[in-house]
């Protein structure tokens, strides 16, 4: 599928690059899961790294390093690598794979815990301050998430559903960047429940009162 917001060339460099935080590598790796043209364009961003990495002087290793780490393989247990999917595929799955991968299944065997308004959420990685953070938020059909902004970035995925954050609207694989400062209140579009993966680094910041309440109670 194509999509009418795609995630930008930045991102998808710097994962080639391995130098992004989990939280993020986990919002590309799903975005590009659902975007035929990102995955195309990932790819030859890591084609470009594997030229550069050619060009680069090889580092020479100590004596016996390759024997000690075959050892230390033929020494590590036998484990079920085989993920669930592969053993019981789902055509019908709302998360894609690298979601799912991390989750232990698709959203309903989550559990999801409420955060005012009828909106759910799934902390997901970098609980900490000072990290990124990625969670999967869940947003009942034209209900508005609360007016808020924050001094960071906040990337928000489509997962199901559609909202719409002023004259444009975000359906399944469109990735939002809302930038420094920013205020914006996102609304779920009418006809069913809006799930998105969304990863901030730095807190959001909201308007209202109650939400001020909540989120310093519910850590939203």
């Amino acid at each position: 599928m194509t999509t009418n917001h795609p995630i930008n060339d930045d991102l998808l460099m710097g994962y080639a690059a391995g130098l992004l935080p989990q939280a993020y590598d986990l919002m590309v790796a799903t975005a590009v899961s659902l975007d035929d043209d990102a995955r195309a364009r990932l790819s030859s961003f890591e084609a470009m790294g594997g030229c550069l990495l050619e060009e680069v002087e090889v580092a020479p290793l100590r004596d016996g390093c390759f024997d000690e780490i075959m050892g230390r393989i033929a020494g590590t247990g036998r484990e079920d690598t085989v993920h669930t999917d592969v053993k019981t595929p789902r055509v019908d799955a709302v998360l894609p794979k690298p979601l799912r991968e991390v989750l232990g299944g698709d959203v309903d065997v989550l559990r999801w815990r409420g955060v005012g308004m009828g909106v759910r959420q799934v902390m997901i990685a970098g609980d900490d301050a000072d990290e990124a953070t990625a969670r999967l938020l869940s947003i009942p059909a034209g209900q508005a998430m609360p007016d808020h902004g924050h001094s960071g970035t906040e990337i928000t995925l489509v997962l199901k559903g559609a909202f719409i954050d002023g004259p444009d609207r975000y359906a399944r694989g469109d990735v939002e960047i809302a930038g420094d400062d920013v205020e914006h209140m996102p609304v779920a579009d009418l006809g069913e429940d809006c799930i998105c993966l969304v990863v901030t680094d730095a807190p959001l910041r909201f308007n209202g009162l109650i939400p001020r309440i909540a989120q310093k109670f519910l850590n939203i």
